[in-house]
């Protein structure tokens, strides 16, 4: 079967302005909360991207969709230059701001979409982008502009909550990440990932998956979720199977396991 997923290439800024203004929206207020958030500071990736781009000599690295800054925090002692780039204004003052707290002078901040990026050509040694992609309307474009902004022998590292294959969990997935954010256009499988990689011309050297426990209540508390979309997704767990439950590991309070998938690409 095509996948169409991968073949929304040609689209321009203007199509993504209503979602963009959207996630800048849901972002804007609560950066503050994704800066102490233990799921966004902490994961057994951040080893694994060290040793990335400890392979490179002062590498400059693009932090795509930076979020509160974890990932250029992470690689800037290692870097010659990071650029930390989101929609989010408010995220990218948080970024600057806590870069120069921390004395990370090697931190720049940059704003506007993954689809079309504005850099040159062959500008970065590292492409990352970790809890992000969920949120782009068209993964393939900006798949194909992280490739064109790679220099020839760059490493691209995306992390992300992975869907299952399974329709019925994807199903679920995919409903409550969007009532818990109206911002949230869709975790993706394995299988998808794959063929929006080669569809963008960067070939997968490796992948790792995790399992991610998420706390429900700082969960929704972290994006302000409306209280009549926590009771929907609270019923829809209940209502769900003990098989549905069971993948998820879905708790008495709401809790419950993710996947979360890593991949390595080169150029």
């Amino acid at each position: 079967m095509k996948n169409t997923n991968i073949h929304n290439a040609d689209k321009t800024v203007s199509d993504y302005k209503n979602h963009n203004d959207l996630i800048d929206k849901q972002f804007g207020s609560q950066a503050s909360l994704y800066l102490q958030s233990n799921v966004h500071a902490s994961g057994q990736e951040f080893a694994l991207m060290a040793q990335q781009v400890e392979q490179f000599q002062q590498p400059t690295i693009l932090d795509l969709g930076c979020g509160a800054g974890h990932v250029s925090f992470n690689v800037a002692p290692l870097a010659q230059k990071v650029i930390a780039y989101d929609l989010s204004k408010d995220m990218l003052n948080l970024v600057a701001k806590t870069a120069k707290e921390k004395g990370l002078n090697n931190i720049a901040i940059e704003k506007g979409i993954a689809e079309s990026l504005p850099f040159a050509e062959d500008s970065f040694d590292m492409v990352i982008s970790r809890f992000s992609a969920h949120h782009w309307q068209d993964v393939p474009q900006a798949l194909k502009e992280v490739r064109r902004v790679c220099k020839p022998d760059a490493k691209v590292m995306i992390v992300d909550v992975m869907s299952p294959a399974n329709p019925l969990y994807d199903s679920f997935l995919q409903t409550i990440e969007m009532l818990r954010d109206t911002s949230h256009v869709r975790d993706y499988s394995a299988a998808q990932w794959q063929a929006m990689f080669a569809y963008a011309g960067l070939e997968i050297q490796s992948m790792q998956t995790r399992k991610l426990v998420l706390d429900f209540a700082s969960w929704i508390t972290r994006m302000r979720t409306p209280d009549h979309f926590v009771t929907s997704i609270r019923a829809l767990q209940q209502g769900s199977s003990q098989d549905l439950k069971n993948y998820f590991d879905i708790q008495e309070d709401g809790s419950f396991t993710l996947d979360v998938v890593t991949f390595i690409a080169s150029v």
